[in-house]
């Protein structure tokens, strides 16, 4: 059962190397020091079908985009966050973590265009012409030009509000999660429990196909939203299959990886605060 379970959560599961390196630091690495031993990755990686050859290629690229920085003791590669990821990776986890967290308010600004990544990061919308509208967590997107700032999450002040982002694909997404993880979900229910390598895999899995939909998510007030939205449900899979897999996971953090002073802990104040933000 335990290998039926982590074969449907792979099964034509389609991720790039980089996007999941940055789902193990962003999970298991940052909230342990922030550094990994090259082949503690490797060893993770491969057990999602991510071979040596890819990840060595990410990791590469990684480095080059001020993601990660290498450090060499004897024969062995370490890999600490760069400090211009770690606002980023901070945001994620505030996001992934905090499940209840809304933002201040909703923002029109202005500009010409703007990169994909920018566009992704801020969740903007595009509003026709150079208008724009985002959700407000403090900062304004680079190069942006504020025009209107609307306070508050109240329905009623922002008509129309829900139609500036497409919905449907943010949906089905959600529904992704939904129906490649509730297996998993009612195994475990069921009292069935993961070895610590496996339940340390499934978990790097959940938050990587989480992570995909939650990050393009706004974040509207759940009166505008669609009746039956799935968001909430898969954000209820989310929460209670990280938390059943925890303990395993944890154990199998401290089993597969190392950083330059041996194997990373269990358990730190860092990784217990972001499970008790899930309670």
């Amino acid at each position: 059962m335990r290998d039926a379970v982590l074969t449907g959560l792979v099964k034509d599961l389609q991720m790039t190397a980089a996007s999941f390196i940055v789902t193990v630091y962003g999970d298991a690495v940052a909230p342990r020091g922030e550094v990994l031993w090259m082949g503690s990755l490797i060893s993770v990686c491969d057990r999602v079908g991510i071979r040596e050859n890819l990840v060595r290629t990410a990791v590469s690229r990684l480095v080059v985009a001020d993601r990660l920085q290498g450090q060499r003791i004897g024969r062995r590669s370490f890999y600490r966050l760069a400090p211009a990821a770690r606002a980023e990776f901070a945001e994620a986890a505030r996001l992934l973590y905090a499940p209840g967290l809304r933002p201040s308010g909703w923002l029109v600004v202005a500009a010409q265009g703007f990169p994909e990544e920018t566009r992704r990061r801020f969740h903007l919308a595009p509003m026709g012409g150079d208008l724009w509208m985002c959700p407000d967590w403090g900062d304004l997107p680079p190069q942006a030009q504020l025009l209107l700032r609307c306070p508050g999450n109240d329905p009623a002040l922002l008509p129309g509000l829900a139609r500036f982002w497409d919905l449907n694909a943010l949906a089905a997404r959600y529904e992704a999660v939904i129906h490649r993880f509730t297996p998993l979900l009612h195994t475990l229910r069921a009292g069935h429990r993961l070895a610590p390598a496996e339940a340390l895999t499934a978990r790097l899995l959940l938050v990587h196909v989480y992570r995909g939909a939650l990050l393009r998510d706004p974040l509207l007030p759940a009166e505008i939203l669609p009746e039956r939205w799935s968001g909430s449900e898969a954000k209820t899979v989310f929460c209670e299959i990280y938390q059943l897999l925890s303990p395993a996971a944890q154990a199998g953090i401290a089993e597969a990886m190392e950083d330059e002073a041996g194997p990373l802990p269990a358990a730190t104040p860092a990784s217990e605060a972001l499970l008790a933000g899930l309670a």
